[in-house]
């Protein structure tokens, strides 16, 4: 089984950066599919992203999940490549390969040598528009994508008590479904609903080709044009507005799953860069998310888990570059003899700290000094400086968002960090989930007894 990577792995990826002194290039192909090509030449490799606009965000009712077993089968052939031929030819030819599904895209990647970039097009373009979808091997692909929901949700409490808290903290955001999807919806799917799927949004006036790497631009531009440019473009209605409802209070969840330790989970409504009324405002909640959880001189570290000893771990974390309104989550694990309502409470005198008094300089540089080290460490990699002009150009934002993030983050002020706490960190935007653990043995010994 292949190693996927979902969304909730993108939320932990460093700050988006890109270096000025290094050059995007742009190609728009005829069809609609945009190119992009950022030259780096310290080792002779190249990473290659197709990023469709199309993600769990997109999915109705009933098919939930449908964007992530697509990417199953984006890998079950086609008329020149049968199942299992395209990653036999990557691993051939030295290569890395894999997918990855999340709210608002799905992207596919191959990293192998800058010279072997053609067996990378051809193959994707191959995909883009001439998939073979089998009743077959979907019945074989949901047995694997079943197991994978077990393992990575059912059987993980923390993960189970996050989707719970998800669906309770939206009422009708899209974000409210998992990117796995819910397991009736998974049980059901069809070929046609897959198909339908597919010749909807995979198309390359839907897709964004991203390439970095010991490359020349033209001749990556090229290289398109040559594989890319003979598939036909798809009619592309847009989205219809899917802007969640007011929260009218508080809401509070037990979740009662097998675990060895309590926890809990806060989220609050805010705003992404995309959809914030003014920009500043979310750079300000990303620096407000360093304050809480920048390390281990942040706030939650500093005095929940060292100072008071209230908790054995805190953590705080807000995504930027969503597609649509979000939220601001803090979680936590208490201290022995301790407890989640005391945690909770401890966690409500931090946002309120926040909220009455002003952040002091050092603090503040000290986070903005952060943000930069992991901006420069991220470039570093090839991988990640796609993932950045991939993940702002399919949201929405534009590949350009990642040459304005540094400046951005060292424009905010101490009083614009306040203000954001005071206008989005509301008690009646809250939601708070509570991890409640029950006997592991006892939960075996259940499922023994029905055998």
């Amino acid at each position: 089984m292949k190693n996927r990577i979902l969304s909730t792995l993108l939320l932990f990826l460093p700050a988006f950066y890109s270096h000025a002194g290094t050059k995007v290039s742009e190609h728009l192909l005829g069809n609609g599919l945009k190119v992009l090509v950022k030259e780096d030449h310290r080792s002779p490799v190249a990473v290659s992203q197709v990023w469709y606009k199309v993600g769990s965000s997109y999915e109705p009712g009933g098919i939930t999940g449908i964007s992530h077993m697509l990417e199953h089968m984006m890998f079950k052939g086609t008329d020149l490549h049968p199942a299992g031929e395209f990653s036999r030819i990557i691993a051939e030819n030295g290569g890395d390969e894999n997918a990855f599904t999340g709210q608002d895209y799905t992207a596919y990647f191959q990293t192998m040598s800058a010279s072997k970039l053609a067996v990378s097009f051809e193959l994707e373009a191959d995909r883009m528009r001439h998939l073979h979808l089998l009743a077959d091997e979907l019945k074989k692909e949901l047995e694997v994508v079943t197991e994978e929901r077990r393992m990575r949700t059912d059987d993980n409490p923390q993960a189970k008590m996050a989707e719970h808290f998800i669906a309770t903290a939206y009422s009708n955001s899209p974000y409210k479904h998992p990117i796995i999807g819910w397991p009736a919806d998974i049980a059901n799917y069809k070929v046609e609903d897959l198909q339908a799927w597919y010749q909807r949004w995979y198309a390359p006036n839907n897709a964004t080709l991203v390439v970095v790497g010991d490359v020349n631009a033209q001749a990556v531009f090229d290289l398109a044009e040559h594989y890319f440019s003979g598939l036909k473009p798809s009619e592309l209605k847009p989205l219809k507005p899917q802007t969640e409802i007011e929260q009218l209070g508080v809401r509070k969840i037990t979740v009662k799953v097998p675990a060895k330790l309590p926890s809990v989970v806060m989220g609050y409504k805010v705003p992404s860069l995309k959809t914030a009324d003014q920009e500043p405002e979310a750079y300000a909640l990303e620096v407000l998310a360093g304050v809480l959880d920048g390390g281990n001189s942040a706030r939650l570290s500093k005095e929940l888990v060292r100072g008071k000893q209230l908790a054995v771990s805190a953590a705080a974390g807000y995504s930027l570059s969503s597609r649509l309104s979000g939220l601001f989550e803090l979680e936590a694990t208490p201290a022995e003899g301790k407890t989640v309502w005391e945690l909770e409470s401890a966690l409500k005198d931090e946002i309120a700290k926040l909220q009455i008094k002003l952040i002091d300089n050092d603090e503040l540089q000290r986070i903005k000094a952060q943000v930069l080290a992991g901006a420069v460490y991220e470039r570093d990699s090839g991988f990640y400086q796609a993932m950045q002009l991939g993940m702002l150009e399919t949201v929405g934002l534009g590949w350009q968002k990642a040459d304005e993030y540094v400046n951005k983050i060292n424009q905010v002020t101490a009083e614009q960090v306040r203000d954001a706490a005071r206008k989005y960190l509301l008690e009646d935007h809250l939601t708070v989930a509570y991890l409640e653990p029950q006997a592991i043995n006892e939960q075996a010994a259940g499922k023994k007894g029905a055998k």
